[in-house]
């Protein structure tokens, strides 16, 4: 066959795999129909990474449009599921998929597989190995799992020195806040990501504001050992002729510092509850809802259509 033949033949083929392509919209719209994997493989014609290409754009349409791009993660899981199935040797939807698929543990657990697939496409590369450390001690609360993946990382090309550090303390019963904010930094430098970059910003912003009410926390333990009883309000621990602390530190947010009153513990007014791994306050939620069983995080999770027999 010449050249020109050749071209013409490419052209026929793509015409056809594009024919059998939703809308391009649908994606945003909500009405995106996903095949299985192994439906979109049989149907691209030798053409996998053009559709592999079209399926990661109908991804990149959730994540920008106006709702919450975790309310649709069933959709994102099955799109990079596909996208990673026509062409493993993709790089930045391994971890896209880390960064979005958080709405409820089973997602996350994908995530995670989907990180996984992306280590064995890209065994030189530290950074997937870095999310799906991420993904176990943040959201998974598996430090020992979290310690292993970051461990096959440390010896790679670009790896952060700080990474033994980081599995020594996942390794031990210091896994707290500098671990947390170690993490959360790392994924904020690399990430280009508006709405991920906020999320990040958020997490690190409570981790400062936790760094300071468990200042308070150790005067509040000092009072209760002076007086023999507990502090009725904040303010109580820079009160008094021999107050525990000179001045109560500054609430990072310009508000206060306040007893919750169900939970009894010091917390920042502007913030209104303590720290605890998550990016914000829906991620709280959710880890809230894994913990109590509750499959309420299913609803409205806009489930893509699995694809059958038809082509």
């Amino acid at each position: 066959m010449g050249q020109l033949g050749l071209a013409a033949a490419v052209v026929v083929a793509t015409a056809a795999v594009h024919g059998r392509m939703p809308a391009p919209a649908r994606a945003a719209q909500g009405e995106l129909f996903v095949p299985r994997p192994e439906v979109a493989r049989a149907t691209a014609l030798g053409f996998d990474g053009v559709l592999a290409d079209y399926y990661w754009l109908q991804a990149i349409q959730i994540v920008g449009g106006d709702a919450l791009p975790e309310a649709r993660a069933d959709v994102l899981a099955a799109l990079i599921d596909v996208v990673t199935t026509l062409d493993p040797r993709v790089d930045h939807p391994y971890r896209f998929a880390a960064v979005w698929l958080t709405d409820r543990e089973e997602s996350v657990r994908k995530a995670n597989a989907l990180l996984e697939r992306g280590i064995e496409a890209h065994p030189h590369d530290w950074r997937n190995r870095f999310y799906l450390g991420f993904n176990h001690f943040f959201y998974l609360q598996e430090p020992i799992e979290a310690a292993d993946a970051l461990e096959g990382a440390i010896a790679l090309p670009g790896a952060p020195l700080y990474l033994h550090r980081l599995v020594a303390r996942l390794k031990s019963a210091e896994a707290g806040l500098e671990v947390a904010e170690a993490f959360l930094r790392e994924l904020l430098r690399g990430e280009l990501d508006p709405k991920a970059q906020a999320q990040f910003e958020s997490a690190l912003d409570e981790i400062a504001t936790e760094r300071l009410a468990r200042v308070l926390d150790a005067a509040r333990n000092a009072y209760v050992a002076r007086h023999g009883r507990d502090i009725a309000s904040v303010e109580e621990l820079a009160a008094g002729p021999a107050p525990i602390l000179r001045a109560l530190p500054p609430e990072p947010h310009g508000g206060g510092w306040a007893v919750d009153p169900t939970t009894g513990q010091i917390v920042s007014d502007v913030v209104g509850h303590r720290y605890e791994p998550k990016l914000d306050p829906v991620s709280r939620q959710r880890l809230e809802r894994w913990r109590a069983g509750d499959d309420e995080g299913r609803a409205g999770n806009g489930a893509p259509a699995q694809e059958g027999s038809e082509g």
